[in-house]
């Protein structure tokens, strides 16, 4: 079992920053970071396999950088540019493998709010 808790979120002006963390109790092949709004499905943001291969939603490519040091070290999303619309609730996705098996999880989620 591997718990995530994010961290990092909060209000922003538009054009602002934010950098958000997610600690994972175990190691994780890869993870992810998803979004929601009320209403919507969880949307793909960015994604991290090992330490460097990376993978963007195009809606965030250019504004939002994941990254991380190793597999068992903070995943964190630096996201700059903000825009209104990038006001959401964002989850932390991690994935495991073991003896072949793969394994989800899903942090309890960090609100962020990106005024006009």
């Amino acid at each position: 079992q591997v718990q995530l808790v994010e961290a990092g979120g909060g209000l922003v002006q538009a054009g602002g920053s934010l950098k958000l963390s997610c600690t994972a109790s175990g190691r994780a092949s890869a993870m992810n970071w998803y979004r929601q709004t009320p209403g919507n499905e969880r949307d793909f943001v960015p994604g991290i396999i090992g330490c460097s291969s990376t993978n963007y939603a195009d809606s965030v490519k250019g504004r939002f950088t994941i990254s991380r040091d190793d597999a068992t070290n903070p995943v964190y999303l630096q996201m700059d540019s903000l825009k209104p619309e990038d006001t959401a609730t964002y989850y932390c996705h991690a994935v495991t493998v073991t003896d072949g098996h793969y394994k989800t999880y899903w942090g309890q989620g960090t609100h962020v709010t990106v005024s006009s």
